[in-house]
């Protein structure tokens, strides 16, 4: 119900710009254990002969990664200039940087405190992080050949502003990923507005299956990590938050109440 209500909120941009970037400040201070890299819902496809192969150390974040490397391998991203829009804890860019080999990627975000805590703990050669908002994105026209934007936009308080940025600042012939959920009611009037930013769609997928599948393979490991981390107060709330089984956020995936989606867009030229 948590969830669901956040995202019933998030039609709201007064809610979005007041209360997301708060949360995520404050996470990030609060928590600032060095395993916690990660903080989208995770991706497991159907034939598990499709896993990616990974380092040891990174095995633990197995189905959150899924979702970064499904999502980034949709086109090919080696040699190209990558922005991440909402990059969070820094994962999902140092993922990619790691194992995808793009020439350069920057994981942008609203929150101060998540952007110092991912550039302490990411050292990689070809990956940095910067403060940025998503409505005002601080980078020229035609910068990049691909943005990257994983279950963060729900947080904008004008998705509208962002496909508009994202639209500037990709290269003719450059690739937006984006990923998030949304209620049913809704996904329509998203979509009118991400065809809007005049953006070609390439391919799109609804992804409650993949994302059921990993609540259940990683549930074990998900609530030892929690239990082992948060202070016992905390424990219930992150449990839900992270969308543990029995959780009103599995129930939601399951009975179509949120729908999980991937958009490939590209720009004409």
């Amino acid at each position: 119900m948590l969830a669901k209500l956040f995202l019933d909120l998030t039609e709201y941009p007064w809610f979005r710009r007041a209360v997301w970037k708060p949360i995520y400040n404050h996470l990030a201070k609060k928590f600032p254990y060095e395993n916690w890299v990660f903080m989208n819902y995770g991706y497991d496809p159907i034939d598990e002969q499709e896993r990616p192969p990974l380092q040891e150390a990174d095995e633990p974040d197995r189905f959150n990664i899924q979702l970064y490397h499904f999502l980034a391998t949709q086109i090919e991203i080696k040699g190209k200039k990558m922005l991440e829009v909402g990059s969070g804890r820094g994962g999902g860019a140092s993922y990619i940087a790691r194992y995808l080999a793009p020439a350069e990627i920057i994981g942008m975000d609203l929150a101060e405190n998540a952007v110092a805590f991912a550039n302490k703990r990411h050292q990689v050669p070809n990956l940095s992080y910067v403060v940025g908002n998503a409505e005002q994105i601080p980078f020229p026209d035609e910068s990049f050949d691909v943005v990257i934007n994983v279950e963060s936009s729900h947080a904008y308080g004008s998705v509208e502003k962002f496909f508009a940025e994202v639209a500037r600042i990709l290269r003719p012939g450059g690739h937006f990923l984006i990923t998030d959920m949304r209620d049913p009611n809704n996904l329509d009037r998203f979509e009118k507005r991400l065809l809007g930013s005049g953006l070609e769609l390439v391919s799109k997928k609804v992804i409650n299956p993949n994302t059921l599948k990993s609540i259940e393979m990683e549930d074990d490991l998900k609530r030892k990590r929690i239990r082992a981390a948060v202070p016992p107060r905390y424990v219930a709330f992150f449990e839900e938050f992270s969308g543990v089984k029995g959780s009103q956020v599995q129930k939601d995936f399951e009975e179509g109440k949120l729908i999980y989606f991937w958009y490939v867009l590209r720009k004409k030229g």
